[in-house]
């Protein structure tokens, strides 16, 4: 198997005494997209939360396990550091209304601290713009809000914002959920030449099998907290072995 960008022991996750997640073993292959599947209630945003610790700003949360990102232990390294190595894209659109498309873009990478000048920051920019798919349809009007795109355009101008700050890794929580399936497309090959030209790291939750088997090269099948079967996409889609992913896979959950 490909060297792990993620390694995960044992994660379980109580949240205000009720079990999430209860000992989840797995592994994110490096420069892969790993769909993270399964019906809603499952654990699969927890999981995410957990990876670049937004489950510490939750109340009355429990977090137990190891969780290894390049061979650290995440819990172990200082927060901010942690989430420098993802980028995040949730699943409805959140552009940062008072700020320009342009702006959008720069913020991730000013706070990262990634471009020097003003000219490295404008091809931050750019480059973040192409590689969500949407510098073609924004180039003129960098200026305009972010609320004259439409929601697709939106939800592409926050994967351009995740990218700015030059993630090793990208995290995305259904993300094409509240848009139109030509957004949805765009966005779907933007993750796939990210992976093949950036070498990129995605783990991408989905509740949607068709959207697993087209745009992943390893499944993660969640179900009540637990991962029930993991691997390659292939072996996955032609053969699971068990029942809930073919029951999953078939659309009856």
């Amino acid at each position: 198997m490909i060297s792990p960008a993620i390694e995960v022991k044992g994660l379980r996750v109580r949240i205000s005494g009720k079990d999430i997640l209860k000992g989840v073993d797995l592994r994110v292959p490096e420069a892969t997209i790993t769909a993270i599947m399964g019906p809603s209630g499952s654990g699969k945003t927890t999981f995410l939360k957990v990876l670049n610790r937004l489950i510490e700003l939750v109340d009355d949360v429990e977090v137990s396990g190891e969780v290894r990102v390049y061979g650290s232990n995440i819990f172990d390294m200082d927060v901010y550091k942690v989430r420098r190595l993802f980028g995040m894209v949730f699943q409805t659109p959140n552009p940062f209304p008072h700020l320009s498309i342009y702006d959008n873009v720069a913020i991730g990478a000013k706070v990262n601290n990634v471009a020097r000048s003003r000219k490295e920051l404008d091809e931050i920019v750019r480059w973040a713009l192409e590689k969500a798919m949407l510098w073609d349809e924004v180039k003129n009007r960098l200026h305009d809000p972010p609320w004259r795109l439409s929601g697709g355009q939106q939800q592409r101008l926050c994967l351009a914002r995740a990218l700015a700050m030059k993630p090793r890794i990208l995290l995305l929580d259904e993300p094409t959920a509240n848009i139109d399936p030509v957004n949805t497309a765009q966005l779907e090959d933007a993750l796939r030449a990210l992976r093949r030209d950036e070498n990129i790291t995605v783990a991408i939750v989905t509740h949607m099998p068709h959207q697993a088997i087209r745009v992943s090269d390893y499944i993660v099948m969640f179900y009540d907290g637990r991962v029930v079967e993991e691997g390659p996409t292939g072996e996955i889609a032609i053969s699971p072995r068990e029942d809930i992913t073919r029951r999953f896979l078939r659309g009856e959950m």
